[in-house]
C-alpha cells in the first residue's frame, strides 16, 4: 500500500483521496463522516471508505498540519509498527509552510462527561487556552500492564518525542485468537507489542508506560476529527474510539448551538 501526503490550499482541512477508485473520490476527515467500527476509526463518504485512520490523523494533528490531501490506494491505512513514528518522519522530511488563513477553534466552555464509572471521557475549560490531555489505563493489579496514567500539553515537540513512537498493544490470547481466524499469519511477536503474563513477548518497550502513551496517540487522532483546534482539559479513563468520537460530536453540537443563539 502507498500513502502520499500532498499539500492542500488553506481551508481544505485533511482529506483522504482514494486513488484506486474511479474518479478518485475524496473523503473529508470529519466526525460527520465517521463510520462506527469496533477498535478502530473509519470514515465513509458516499461509497468510498478509509479505515484505521487514527494514527495518520494523530501524526498530522500532532505536528499541527491543518491542510493536507492524503492519497491512498487501498481502504485500510498501513499498520507499520503500530505507531505514528514513520508517518512523522515522512512529514518532517517534507516540511510544512504557514498559510494566511487562521484555523477554526473550539474552546470548552462547560464540563462535558460521557460514559460510565468503568469507562469515561470528559472535557473541561482550561484557563491556559491550550489542549491538555490526560489518560488513565487500568488493567488491574494481576496484569503485566497494570495501571498507567499520563498528562501532557500537546505540542509538535512533545508529540514527536513522547507520543509518536508508542505502539498499538494487545494480549497473547487476543493475538492467538486472530491467528486461529487466519489473520496476521505473516506477523511475528517481534513486529507487534503483544503482552504475555510477564510482559512483552519477543519485544522491548520503548517507554515503561508505552501503553498509556499509545492510548493518548489514539485519542489525539480521534479528537482531530473535530476539524479545528480544541482548547480545554480532556481527561479519559479507559475510553476508546467510540467515546472519543462521541465527545467530539457533543462539543461541536454545543458550539453550533452557541453560534445559532448569537445569530438569533
Amino acid at each position: 500500500m502507498t500513502v502520499e501526503f500532498r499539500p492542500a490550499a488553506a481551508g481544505t482541512g485533511i482529506v483522504f483521496v482514494r486513488a484506486d477508485l474511479d474518479g478518485c473520490p475524496r473523503i473529508p476527515a470529519s466526525i460527520a463522516h465517521l463510520e462506527p467500527t469496533p477498535r478502530r476509526t473509519n470514515l465513509r463518504y458516499g461509497d468510498a471508505t478509509v479505515e484505521m485512520i487514527e494514527h495518520v490523523m494523530a501524526a498530522l494533528h500532532g505536528l499541527q498540519i491543518d491542510n493536507c490531501e492524503v492519497w491512498v490506494d487501498q481502504p485500510e491505512m498501513p499498520g507499520l509498527d503500530g505507531s505514528s513514528l514513520e508517518l512523522v518522519v515522512a512529514l518532517d522530511a517534507a516540511g510544512r509552510v504557514d498559510q494566511p488563513v487562521r484555523r477554526g477553534r473550539c474552546a470548552v466552555r462547560e464540563p462535558v462527561r460521557l460514559g460510565t464509572d468503568d469507562c469515561w471521557i470528559e472535557a473541561r475549560p482550561c484557563c491556559s487556552g491550550r489542549l491538555v490531555l490526560q489518560y488513565e489505563l487500568d488493567y488491574g493489579p494481576d496484569n503485566p500492564i497494570g495501571r498507567q496514567r499520563l498528562e501532557m500539553v500537546l505540542s509538535p515537540e512533545i508529540f514527536r518525542r513522547e507520543i509518536a513512537p508508542c505502539r498499538t498493544f494487545t494480549f497473547q490470547a487476543e493475538a492467538e485468537a486472530l491467528l486461529k481466524k487466519g489473520l496476521g499469519s505473516r506477523v511475528t511477536y517481534g513486529d507487534l507489542l503483544v503482552f504475555g503474563p510477564d510482559g512483552p513477548i519477543g519485544n522491548t518497550l520503548r517507554f515503561p508506560d508505552e501503553c498509556v502513551r499509545h492510548k493518548l496517540l489514539d485519542m489525539i487522532g480521534d479528537l482531530a476529527l473535530a476539524g479545528c483546534d480544541l482548547a480545554g482539559r480532556f481527561t479519559a479513563y479507559r475510553s476508546g474510539h467510540q467515546l472519543n468520537a462521541e465527545l467530539v460530536q457533543t462539543l461541536l453540537a454545543k458550539r453550533k448551538k452557541r453560534e445559532l443563539k448569537r445569530c438569533a
